[in-house]
């Protein structure tokens, strides 16, 4: 009894003994064939040369008598049309037929369309799988995956070491790398590491960077995302990539999961009343809840997540056991800003003379991002200039640049508002320096820079304010009044130049007596709340909350208030008119005064603080 495997393989070897034979019976029939013109058969014909012929559709073939001088006994011959066949052999002419075979084309016509059609369609979804991070068919199907960058160890390159300005969030973050590090020491009491911990604060102040900071100090692996990754136009992909990353990220715990933007993924569900009940990004956001819950601490996984809108994140999402703690990353204060300024300028060739405390002081309300913008600038300009090294002439005029806008040199005034420029500017600066508690006038300049400033005014403060008095905030109308009560003193007109003056004079009048409860006769109460956006959009119209007999003794203490602001700054400038006049003179002269050239001229003037 055969083995069915020997049986197998015997049969095989009999197909191919008998296909090898059948092959060599044709070659052998193939090397005995001769074709040969249709009028040479003809001739074979007539002189009794064939044996027997065989008529077929498009040949004949006949069997020689004795084999031809090629040794072949058989010929074969296109056939021709009898009629011309008989026509032709009168001439003793050679002819024969070309017999066309068309079953190339045809197949060719059914088979080259359809070849080109899936290239196409082959090629797109290659290109689109290229896109979701795939290659070829595979990364079509793979479009679920998470698109994550991982950063292995110290791969981010950030430490805290590059990192200023936000040492209280710094404090309240190495607990986590500490637990990363070593979970044994830091449970020995029984408590846990934080499951999640969300940066929030305005843009560019760093929470980016200070997370790749936290995962290169703790040497474990850093997976980064955007919010918006996660979003797609198929449904459910959505979530099937929250599902991959964190499966990922258990594969390599301890690990840290940094998801940047999180509003784009964390809006609150059913905020909008015009959206689908249970949309894509619904579904996301459920899927990334139920891993928040579905994660032990214990397993060394932590996520880290930005963002700088927390007002508008699901409340499911910050609650105790998912985002348990908020870092506030805030803008940095004065020594916050020296020490992002020493970060900076490593990269640049600065001058040993520049006092970076001069400049940090000349940038209240910078973040992170705008320092560094600031640095860059510094440096551009003295590259334009074949400076050698970045002075702090640099850094002043980079200020300048990026508060007032670039500097219009196409744009000429006529001679009439050159003249009503340089007293509307220097009466904001001599007001300034009039009252007690002013921020220090750093510049005043008559060029146009950005989209409508002519002129401006530079203020630089002397410490970082968190509060301000009435008296204060009255002082700082009156300067703003300046201008305008310059130019009424000169030229007994009003001029459209002091609109956004009015602007700022105005708003911070209503909310001395809507939200500050200054005025005494409204009593201590506020009147209306801070203007809040719904969901990042425009100011919501507020409804409001008082009589109209409330609302007229509003109108009447904010006009009083600006009315009283615009009479103390035209008494101050009445006062100092000669030094008003002098100083508009040299600012039509030169364009630009700094401090040390209004302070020169307040010397001469014997100028004297008025009292508050």
């Amino acid at each position: 009894m055969l083995d069915p495997k020997a049986r197998v393989h015997l049969i095989y070897w009999m197909i191919a003994l008998v296909a090898f034979f059948w092959l060599q019976a044709l070659w052998s029939s193939y090397q005995n064939v001769q074709t040969v013109p249709y009028s040479q058969f003809q001739n074979y014909l007539e002189q009794g040369k064939l044996t027997d012929v065989v008529v077929g559709d498009q040949t004949i073939t006949g069997t020689l008598q004795a084999p031809g001088e090629n040794g072949k006994k058989l010929v074969v011959a296109v056939r021709v049309d009898p009629q011309l066949a008989n026509q032709l052999q009168k001439y003793g002419v050679t002819y024969s037929h070309v017999y066309q075979n068309t079953w190339l084309s045809n197949i060719l016509s059914w088979v080259l369309p359809a070849v080109a059609f899936f290239g196409v369609w082959f090629f797109m979804v290659r290109g689109f799988a290229e896109k979701q991070g795939g290659l070829g068919m595979g990364g079509f199907m793979s479009i679920g995956k998470s698109r994550a960058k991982v950063y292995m160890e110290n791969s981010t390159g950030v430490t805290y070491a590059d990192v200023a300005g936000v040492d209280e969030a710094k404090d309240e973050l190495k607990e986590v790398v500490d637990f990363l590090k070593d979970p044994v020491e830091h449970s020995r009491l029984g408590a846990r590491a934080p499951k999640g911990i969300l940066l929030i604060g305005p843009p560019g102040t760093g929470k980016t960077l200070l997370a790749r900071a936290v995962a290169g100090e703790a040497s474990v692996p850093f997976f980064s995302i955007s919010g918006s990754e996660f979003v797609e136009m198929f449904v459910g992909v959505g979530a099937a990539r929250v599902r991959d990353l964190f499966e990922q990220a258990r594969a390599k715990a301890p690990a840290i999961i940094f998801i940047d933007e999180l509003d784009a993924l964390g809006r609150a569900r059913g905020a909008s009343p015009f959206g689908g009940g249970h949309d894509e990004k619904e579904q996301t956001l459920n899927q990334l809840l139920v891993e928040l819950d579905g994660f032990d601490t214990g397993s060394g996984l932590v996520i880290l997540a930005a963002t700088n809108r927390p007002e508008i994140l699901d409340p499911a999402l910050l609650r105790a056991g998912r985002f348990d703690r908020q870092v506030l990353v805030d803008r940095p204060d004065k020594i916050g800003r020296v020490q992002i300024l020493r970060v900076h300028v490593r990269k640049i060739r600065l001058d040993p003379a520049v006092d970076l405390e001069q400049v940090a002081a000349l940038t209240p309300g910078f973040s992170g991002a705008d320092l560094a913008n600031l640095v860059n600038e510094a440096a551009l300009l003295a590259t334009r200039e074949n400076a050698q090294t970045v002075t702090l002439a640099d850094f002043t005029r980079a200020v300048e640049r990026i508060v007032a806008g670039l500097e219009k040199k196409n744009r000429l005034l006529n001679p009439k508002e050159r003249n009503i420029v340089a007293y509307h500017e220097m009466g904001h600066a001599l007001v300034a320096m009039s009252l007690p508690g002013s921020d220090v006038v750093h510049k005043v300049s008559i060029i146009p820079r950005g989209v409508g400033a002519l002129g401006y005014t530079i203020q630089r403060p002397t410490e970082d304010r968190y509060l301000m008095t009435r008296e204060e905030l009255e002082n700082k109308m009156a300067v703003l009044m300046g201008g305008r009560a310059a130019e009424h003193i000169v030229f007994t007109h009003w001029s459209t130049g002091a609109a956004d003056d009015l602007a700022k004079v105005t708003d911070i009048a209503r909310s001395m007596v809507t939200r500050y409860a200054m005025v005494e006769k409204l009593g201590q109460m506020t009147l209306e709340e801070p203007p809040q956006s719904f969901l990042g959009g425009p100011a919501m119209p507020q409804m409001r909350e008082y009589s109209e007999e409330t609302a007229r003794e509003i109108d009447c203490a904010v006009r009083e208030l600006v009315n009283a602001a615009f009479a103390r700054a035209e008494a101050i400038l009445k006062e100092r008119r000669s030094i008003l006049e002098e100083g508009a003179r040299q600012l039509l002269q030169r364009e630009t005064l700094n401090d040390a050239e209004l302070n020169a001229l307040l010397d001469r003037g014997s100028i004297r603080v008025m009292p508050a």
